[in-house]
């Protein structure tokens, strides 16, 4: 006569078990801490990314000191955004080359005054060791942004959008980029070194520092 009553009270503590399940699963994919192997695998390959965090930080001083460097495994290969033939492409791709990743718009208004930096910067140490890879998120065709891009006369950057504002939205999503500009440090495996939220001139010293202590350079 008691095994009905019990059943019905052991359902919602099977349910919230299996959620609070789900949710911390979810927690360790997004954060690449933990959890199955994938993501312990993962977190492995991000070792590298949290030793140069702690390398570079002592860099991350005047134009630059708004530079957060990296405190927890967090790989951002997965990143997604369109090159200039439409095709699509992935911070993945990039592997074997540290990477400065900026997200801007033509209607950000401190986008627009970084971008002549930006370019400066890959003009000065863009290699096959290292690029600055600017992703629009304007809406619609990438006329506007790339006229924009023309009439300034940026001319090392490669072209790169995500109309759909996709890799904005997954960004933010792990906390990497509450508005426009964000920039992230990668590193060749594609993950975070640090991340800076808001606009700096990269074209500075101290941000030239800041990327070759990344790259391993000794002596800046």
């Amino acid at each position: 006569m008691t095994n009905g009553p019990k059943t019905r009270r052991t359902r919602p503590i099977v349910f919230a078990a299996l959620a609070a399940f789900v949710l911390l699963a979810g927690l360790a994919a997004v954060y690449v801490i933990g959890g199955p192997d994938g993501n312990r695998q993962q977190a492995a390959s991000c070792t590298g990314a949290l030793q140069l965090a702690e390398a570079v930080a002592p860099k991350a001083t005047g134009e630059v000191a708004a530079f957060l460097p990296a405190s927890k495994a967090l790989s951002l290969a997965d990143l997604s955004f369109k090159d200039d033939t439409g095709a699509d492409r992935t911070i993945g791709d990039f592997a074997g080359r540290t990477v400065l990743l900026n997200l801007w718009a033509t209607w950000c208004a401190p986008c627009r005054e970084e971008m002549p930096a930006l370019d400066a910067l890959q003009a000065e140490l863009g290699s096959e060791d290292f690029e600055v890879v600017t992703v629009s998120v304007d809406r619609g065709s990438d006329e506007k942004p790339k006229a924009f891009l023309k009439d300034i006369g940026v001319s090392q950057l490669a072209f790169y959008a995500d109309p759909t504002m996709q890799i904005f939205q997954t960004a933010r999503s792990r906390g990497r980029a509450p508005g426009l500009p964000s920039t992230m440090l990668i590193d060749k495996n594609g993950c975070e070194i640090g991340t800076l939220m808001g606009p700096a001139e990269w074209a500075s010293d101290d941000a030239k520092a800041l990327i070759r202590a990344a790259l391993g350079e000794s002596g800046i």
